[in-house]
């Protein structure tokens, strides 16, 4: 038995629902009507006026809706002259892509070492002399007494004495012209700080004894713009020589000089991120060193680990190598006992 419909719920259009419904042969009067999905129900290009009237009496739609309330799979048409048969409704398709996220800036923290952000920074250099603004010369470091020996000479900061990072009149300079100080010390005259076991979260693994610092040649991004240069901790400042809560917290620097200044960065830094004038604003944070990329604050100084191989090389290719040699041994003696068990055994099954 075959039931078509019309439908007003498409202003504009005349929407036809057909319903096919057979009794099964094989099961009793009782059963209810199976219905049945018709793969077609008349032949395309039939016209609708051609097969039914459009009924438009209350009691026919009120049939229509009886019958699709038994849950009928309906087949639809919203042609205006002809019916498709066996046509069901398709979700539109668009060509649009699936969106995916795709970042398109570094990412803002790191599980180790987040992002320190809008911290001002100024300019300071070996061989610096003491002025006003900076009353503390540079000829010397909180830890080391001859560093502008140490560096090689003065660390002119003028550009037009500057060549490729480095001064003119130093092209090989003997430690790493990317540098910065930041205002804690780890260390007094006397000894290690009881901070310093506290809040140094790589303390523990670099810890050798008291009096030493564990800071010296740490590593740092520092991020302007879309730009990250990165440079070793050299030095202590600008100010303040006690400010663990904001280097290794999360407070904001307690100096409120030089407007407010939390950073030192050297020349080289400043070159490389293009900044103009003697105050910037950055982001920073330490980085672990397989996290320094290729730049050139890799090329020089006996300070560098990628300058001077004996830093981090010499030691881990010899516990390498006499790991190797243990195994080695290991595995012959395995082979020589396994091979005496084997003999023996033989021994054995010939007698």
């Amino acid at each position: 038995m075959v039931f078509i419909s019309h439908v007003n719920r498409f202003p504009g259009k005349n929407v036809y629902l057909g319903f096919f419904l057979t009794r099964s042969m094989t099961v009793a009067k009782s059963k209810p009507l199976i219905p049945l999905i018709a793969a077609a129900l008349f032949p395309l290009g039939v016209g609708a006026s051609d097969l039914i009237h459009q009924p438009t009496s209350e009691a026919t739609t009120a049939e229509a809706a009886a019958a699709a309330s038994i849950d009928l799979h309906a087949m639809i048409a919203a042609s205006s002259q002809r019916l498709i048969p066996g046509a069901f409704t398709v979700p539109q398709t668009t060509d649009e892509l699936p969106r995916v996220f795709a970042p398109t800036r570094p990412r803002d923290t790191y599980t180790r070492f987040p992002w320190r952000r809008d911290i001002v920074a100024t300019v300071f250099w070996v061989g610096e002399r003491p002025t006003a603004r900076n009353p503390t010369p540079n000829t010397m470091s909180a830890w080391d007494m001859k560093w502008t020996q140490s560096f090689g000479g003065y660390d002119n900061p003028a550009p037009s004495a500057r060549e490729g990072f480095v001064p003119k009149s130093i092209p090989n300079p003997g430690q790493n012209p990317f540098y910065y100080a930041l205002p804690y010390n780890d260390i007094t005259r006397t000894g290690t700080k009881a901070s310093a076991r506290a809040v140094i979260p790589w303390f523990k693994k670099t810890f050798y004894r008291s009096g030493q610092t564990v800071l010296k040649g740490r590593w740092m991004a520092i991020r302007s713009g879309d730009r990250i240069c990165y440079a070793q901790w050299e030095d202590v400042g600008p100010f303040e020589v006690d400010d663990w809560q904001y280097v290794f917290g999360d407070s904001r620097p307690k100096n409120s000089k030089n407007k407010g200044c939390g950073l030192d960065v050297s020349p080289a830094v400043r070159d490389y991120l293009g900044i103009k004038g003697g105050y910037m604003t950055v982001d920073w944070r330490f980085v672990d060193v397989d996290e320094v990329p290729d730049g050139p604050w890799r090329r020089w100084g006996s300070n560098n680990p990628f300058a001077n191989s004996s830093l981090t090389g010499a030691p881990a290719r010899s516990d390498s190598d006499s790991i190797i040699k243990v195994r080695e041994l290991r595995d012959r003696l395995l082979v020589s006992a396994s091979e005496q068990s084997d003999d023996e055994s033989s021994s054995s099954e010939e007698r």
